[in-house]
């Protein structure tokens, strides 16, 4: 039996959604299983993204550092080529990222280009996502709190917001769902 080239691209998916929220707060849990809810779809994540990078990779770190916000923006262009090229095909792509500057949500606006981005952020708090943090099996090192002040002064105006300090993840996806507007089958 031989093989044929078929064609990748079908019925556009709906949108792609873009996750947000401090470290802790629930973003790639929630993205997950956002993206299982639906028949076709990926989840995105940007960390996983930032881990391709065998040698010079920088994370972000709470001191000024012009290389790893270059590579914050370089695993956001990746994530929409990615977000464009699943969605083409007609699966809905979930991107989970911390977005907490208007720059960085105004990148992924400009750069997404198939269907609407539905911009969500999950919002615990900074106790319980410190709580969450605690309870990985990785905890982080770094303490991030700081970035829920950064993002309600530059993104509170933008998206939607839900506060996931009591839901459960399956609670946080339906919240997810209404607020979008996305159907799963």
């Amino acid at each position: 039996m031989g093989w044929t080239e078929v064609p990748v691209d079908a019925e556009p998916a709906p949108g792609t959604v873009l996750l947000s929220g401090i470290p802790g707060s629930g973003k790639s849990t929630v993205a997950a299983a956002l993206a299982a809810r639906f028949a076709a779809s990926a989840h995105i994540e940007v960390d996983a993204l930032q881990d391709l990078i065998v040698s010079g990779g920088r994370w972000p770190a709470p001191e000024p550092d012009e290389e790893a916000d270059r590579q914050i923006f370089l695993r956001a262009r990746n994530a929409c080529l990615l977000a464009d090229s699943f969605a083409a095909a007609g699966f809905l792509p979930v991107i989970d990222d911390v977005v907490v500057r208007r720059a960085h949500l105004d990148f992924y606006r400009r750069r997404i280009a198939l269907g609407p981005l539905h911009f969500v952020v999950l919002t615990p708090g900074a106790a319980k996502a410190g709580e969450r943090n605690l309870a990985r099996d990785k905890p982080l090192t770094t303490d991030w709190s700081f970035l829920e002040r950064a993002m309600c002064a530059e993104v509170a105006d933008e998206g939607v917001r839900i506060d996931n300090s009591e839901l459960t993840v399956a609670e946080t996806v339906d919240a997810v769902l209404a607020a979008t507007g996305l159907v799963t089958p």
